[in-house]
């Protein structure tokens, strides 16, 4: 599967409802439902603009240990990344009372199609410290996002519009101290295992 159509991974807005049960979307995300006077901008969208900020060399999908995890966090929530395929482990620095939110596994494709064939086959899970974190569907939501130069997510810089969808788990922040979080996330034969050691102070 190409790099610039799937991502794996862990937003910048108001997040609720974090411990909450399994929530379905069909066509919005999360934080589309709150009640503002202009509409938030939607967390997958936030999340790609950051995924494909950056070159291979520094990018957080593409990292290996963790040292490139707080490239160009938003100041609201932390956003952790799955990888291009594969398992990893990353250990990071975490600021505290960040909200963290993690795709377990996720796509932009060119339309709806692209992401109902991708979720027909699409599961995944995310855990903190061992215990399941409620995970909420988007099928599909149009999404536009800017991407840096020789990022190895969308390929080209510029901006870039799609269709979004995937499996998304939320984390109201965490205590300080350290913790972990496990990313699994499987479509067809494209695999992800992610685990982050956080420390949060």
């Amino acid at each position: 599967m190409q790099r610039q159509i799937i991502t794996m991974v862990l937003c910048g807005l108001v997040l609720t409802g974090c411990d909450a049960g399994t929530t379905t979307s069909t066509d919005s995300a999360p934080e589309a439902k709150a009640s503002t006077a202009a509409a938030p901008r939607p967390m997958q969208a936030r999340w790609w603009e950051w995924a494909s900020a950056e070159p291979e060399a520094t990018n957080p999908v593409a990292d290996t240990t963790g040292e490139q995890c707080a490239r160009n966090q938003p100041d609201d929530v932390w956003f952790l990344a799955g990888t291009f395929g594969g398992k990893v482990r990353r250990a990071c620095a975490v600021p505290a009372g960040r909200p963290l939110v993690v795709p377990a596994i996720n796509r932009v494709g060119d339309s709806e199609a692209d992401c109902a064939d991708f979720m027909a086959g699409a599961k995944g899970s995310v855990t903190l410290d061992g215990a399941d974190v409620p995970m909420d569907l988007i099928d599909h939501e149009q999404v536009t996002y800017t991407a840096g130069p020789d990022n190895p997510v969308s390929g080209t810089a510029g901006e870039t519009t799609g269709v979004g969808c995937g499996l998304w788990g939320r984390i109201d922040a965490p205590s300080p101290g350290k913790h972990t979080v496990v990313v699994h996330g499987t479509s067809g034969t494209f695999t992800v295992d992610a685990t982050y050691t956080l420390t949060v102070a």
